[in-house]
C-alpha cells in the first residue's frame, strides 16, 4: 500500500535549513542573557523575579492553550520562554508580579495564539505587551518612579525623562562609556548598551536577526535624531544618545527583527527598520511618550504587509 505521508510536500520555493525554531528560541535566549545578566547584577534579586516570573507564566499560559484547544504541547520549541525573557528585558525591576503575569498573557494569547500560533502574528509579541502595559499603567512603567530611590544604593535617573521634560542640556550628564555599560534607568535588559550590542552582533553572525533591519533601524534613529538636533541642539539631544537610552537597542536587535512580524526581502526590511528608526526619535522628540521604540515597532509592524510587496522582478517576466 503507498505510504500517503511521502505524498506530502510544501508549497515551492522549497528550501531546507538546519535552523530548527528550538534552536533559534535558544540562540535569541542566549544572546538576550547577555544583556539581561548585567541587569541583574544591578538591580539585584528582584529583577531576576522579574524575568523567572515572566518565563515561567509564558510557558504556563501556552500550555493552557494548548490544553484547552486539545492541541500538541509547543512549549518544547522555546518560543514561548523566548517571548517571556525578552519581554522580562522592557520591564522595571520593581514591577509587580501582576503586572507580569499580565504582561506574558498578552503577549502569548492575544498576541501569538489568538492569530494561530507561531509564525502567525501581525505583531512582534513582546513589543505590543509591552505597549499595552505602557499604556494600561504608565506610572508603573516610569522608571523614574518604579527604580530610584527603591533602593538606597540604586541612584540613576531614566535620562530620556530629563531630556524631554529639561532640555538637550541634561543629555551631558550622561557620558556615552557610562550609558553603554548600565548608568541608567531603565529596563532590567535595556540600561547595558554593551550586552545588547555584543548579543545583537551575535545574532547577525548566526543568520537569525536580519542585518539589514538592524543596521537600518540604528541609521534611521541616528539620521532622525541627527536632524532633530542640526534644527535646535538646545531641545534635542544628538543621535549618540537617542542609539544608547531607552528601547533603542533591545528594539534594533530583538523587537523590531522578530520573524512574522518583519518582511523578508531586500529593499523592504531596509524601509521597514530605517522607518522605525526614524519614528523611533519622531515619537520620542513630538509625542507625548518618553520612549518611542515600542510604538514605531507596532507602527512598522502595520506596515509589513504593504512593504514587503516591494519584490524583485521573477526571472523570465517580461
Amino acid at each position: 500500500m503507498t505510504d500517503s505521508t511521502k505524498l506530502i510536500v510544501s508549497h515551492a520555493p522549497f528550501y531546507r535549513d538546519a535552523c530548527t525554531v528550538m534552536k533559534r528560541s535558544y540562540l535569541i535566549m542566549a544572546a538576550a542573557l547577555v544583556a539581561l545578566i548585567p541587569g541583574w547584577f544591578l538591580f539585584g534579586a528582584p529583577a531576576v523575579g522579574v524575568s523567572a516570573l515572566a518565563v515561567a507564566s509564558s510557558i504556563f499560559w501556552e500550555l493552557t492553550a494548548n490544553t484547552l484547544m486539545k492541541q500538541q504541547p509547543t512549549i518544547g520549541d522555546g518560543n514561548a520562554a523566548m517571548i517571556g525573557l525578552i519581554l522580562s528585558m522592557l520591564l522595571p525591576a520593581t514591577a509587580p508580579w501582576w503586572m507580569v503575569i499580565t504582561g506574558t498573557f498578552v503577549a502569548i494569547i492575544m498576541s501569538k495564539i489568538a492569530f494561530g500560533g507561531i509564525g502567525g502574528n501581525p505583531f512582534c509579541p513582546p513589543a505590543l505587551s509591552a505597549a499595552v502595559l505602557t499604556v494600561s499603567w504608565p506610572h508603573l512603567m516610569n522608571f523614574n518612579g518604579m527604580l530610584v530611590n527603591y533602593d538606597m544604593a540604586w541612584s540613576m535617573v531614566d535620562p530620556l525623562i530629563n531630556v524631554k521634560f529639561f532640555g538637550a542640556e541634561t543629555a551631558s550628564l550622561y557620558p556615552p562609556l557610562e550609558l553603554l555599560f548600565g548608568h541608567q534607568a531603565g529596563g532590567i535588559g535595556a540600561v547595558c548598551g554593551a550586552g545588547l550590542i555584543l548579543g545583537g552582533i551575535f545574532l547577525m553572525i548566526r543568520g537569525i536577526s536580519s542585518w539589514e533591519i538592524c543596521l537600518s533601524f540604528l541609521g534611521g534613529v541616528f539620521v532622525a535624531a541627527f536632524l532633530f538636533n542640526m534644527s535646535n541642539p538646545d531641545l534635542y539631544a544628538g543621535p549618540v544618545f537617542h542609539l544608547l537610552t531607552g528601547y533603542t537597542l533591545v528594539g534594533a536587535f530583538f523587537l523590531a527583527t522578530e520573524d512574522s512580524s518583519s518582511p523578508v526581502n531586500l529593499i523592504p526590511m531596509l524601509i521597514y527598520g530605517f522607518g522605525g528608526g526614524m519614528l523611533t526619535v519622531l515619537i520620542r522628540n513630538k509625542g507625548v511618550w518618553v520612549d518611542g521604540v515600542l510604538f514605531a515597532v507596532l507602527l512598522m509592524n502595520l506596515a509589513n504587509p504593504i512593504l514587503d510587496m516591494i519584490r524583485p522582478k521573477a526571472l523570465g517576466k517580461v
